[in-house]
């Protein structure tokens, strides 16, 4: 089933969420929740979405990146399940990129994430979880996980210039600059 997803302002979004019991993850309504937030994730083209997102504030996010239409040029991210996770930055270099969010929809700005981190977690059936990522699949992840915190990537701009329209951002920022003739 599709949820419906919570939009800035929606007071799930700024709430810190509750982490999940293990015994509650191999039940029948848990792991419909799963299926739904990742049939949600897919209708709205997102490649990740946490539980807060779908108006729950419970430790919970799912993501994957493969043949993603708006990110065609990065490395895939297996389909990831991640209850209660806890990050440890790995490298602690800041890397700044554009960054969308579907409870912030038509916007896009650039959020400074770190460059590679460990997450554990339990999985979909709590078994336990341990990832390092680098580069975009630490900035999902990240993104993710701000989430369960009561953050969004608006949260770590430090400049609000970087932010713009989907539209906008798609006709001058995403347009290769024109070779210059000599």
């Amino acid at each position: 089933m599709i949820l419906k997803v919570a939009r800035l302002g929606f007071p799930s979004l700024r709430t810190a969420s509750s982490q999940v019991p293990p015994d509650r993850i191999k039940t029948k309504e848990f792991q419909q929740l799963i299926d739904d937030m990742i049939e949600t994730m897919y209708e709205y083209s997102g490649v990740g979405l946490a539980a807060p997102q779908v108006h729950l504030p419970i430790q919970l996010a799912v993501l994957e990146v493969h043949d993603h239409p708006r990110y065609p040029e990065m490395p895939e991210v297996p389909l990831t399940v991640l209850v209660n996770p806890i990050v440890t930055i790995l490298d602690r270099t800041l890397v700044e990129e554009w960054e969308g969010c579907l409870s912030v929809p038509d916007l896009r700005g650039r959020a400074p994430r770190f460059k590679q981190l460990r997450v554990t977690a339990l999985g979909r059936d709590a078994e336990p979880v341990e990832i390092v990522a680098s580069d975009f699949h630490a900035r999902v992840i990240q993104h993710e996980t701000d989430h369960l915190k009561g953050e969004v990537y608006l949260d770590r701009m430090p400049d609000m210039r970087a932010l713009g329209f989907l539209q906008e951002w798609q006709r001058y920022m995403l347009k290769p600059e024109p070779e210059k003739k000599e």
